[in-house]
């Protein structure tokens, strides 16, 4: 006998399959939904419904879009400069740099990062497109923003040598140690770029 009827059960099987989402967490979510005002079911639904056809790949920067725009507006808008590229792994890198309202140049998002062991390798992201981008726009700065991990670290050097000796400044994020976190604590990878980056007082 079930403990649980069909339905809900079906919602926590749903919601199980998000990443991140355990057992636990999915049936929380489901509760949650169920025992809100149908209000909340209604606007997950709605924002749900058809969201394959509503979004799209921007064909210059590989970022998400609306379906009905041809380019990203990060891309189209006159006061972004063209001339600089930052390189990110996935879309949503593009919204942690935004939030810094410090950046003012545009993207290119690979896909993923190089990574043997997971089947990915430089044929599968978008790196050839980029080649062609720096050339077609006269790029002068390539940021390579790419997390610092191995596959990041892999993938930015397989751009950088995909680039030749074409005269582009390639440029790396700085890394460095959190504020307010004690050496001890600090990894090997974080504190030696950290000695790599580090800046006269």
């Amino acid at each position: 006998m079930q403990a649980l009827p069909p339905p809900l059960s079906d919602l926590i099987e749903a919601l199980g399959n998000l990443p991140g989402v355990g057992p636990r967490t999915a049936e929380r979510y489901a509760y949650f939904i169920v025992q809100n005002d149908p209000h909340l079911e209604k606007e997950i639904t709605r924002a749900l419904s058809g969201i394959h056809n509503k979004l799209a790949y921007c064909p210059k920067t590989f970022a998400l879009i609306d379906s009905s725009q041809k380019v990203s507006p990060l891309y189209s808008d006159p006061h972004r400069n063209k001339k600089i590229v930052a390189v990110v792994s996935s879309p949503f890198d593009i919204v942690a740099l935004e939030r810094t309202s410090q950046y003012h140049g545009t993207y290119h998002v690979l896909g993923g990062l190089i990574s043997p062991i997971d089947g990915i390798g430089p044929e599968q992201l978008h790196i050839k497109e980029l080649i062609k981008r720096i050339d077609g726009d006269n790029v002068e700065e390539i940021i390579l923003a790419t997390n610092a991990s191995v596959e990041g670290e892999s993938t930015a050097l397989y751009i950088r040598q995909q680039l030749g000796d074409r005269k582009v400044k390639i440029t790396r994020l700085a890394r460095g140690i959190p504020i307010g976190v004690d050496l001890e604590y600090t990894d090997q990878i974080t504190l030696g770029r950290a000695l790599e980056g580090r800046t006269a007082l």
